[in-house]
């Protein structure tokens, strides 16, 4: 059973990565880029996350914690830029 699940989320975190990429390059609106860059970036992390399973290893949680930290900050910056002209 747990291989069974551990593949079908495989497959499915490697079909969601076309649509978000397609998506952060063809949106119309920056507020659309800003969410797509963040999902692929959650799609990513949970890659990681499997990938960390599979191979039974730690330090690809501390990458995926890492690029999680930087996908939020950077999403966050993008927002601010986004809605008042400037980060800070």
């Amino acid at each position: 059973m747990h291989e069974t699940v551990f593949q079908i989320a495989t497959l499915w975190l490697a079909l969601l990565i076309v649509p978000c990429g397609v998506l952060v390059l063809r949106a119309r609106t920056a507020s659309s880029r800003i969410l797509a860059l963040d999902t692929l970036i959650l799609v990513l992390v949970g890659i990681l996350v499997l990938l960390s399973d599979a191979e039974g290893v730690s330090y690809f949680l501390d990458a995926a914690l890492l690029l999680a930290l930087l996908g939020f900050m950077g999403s966050l910056a993008a927002a601010r830029f986004y809605s008042r002209g400037k980060i800070f």
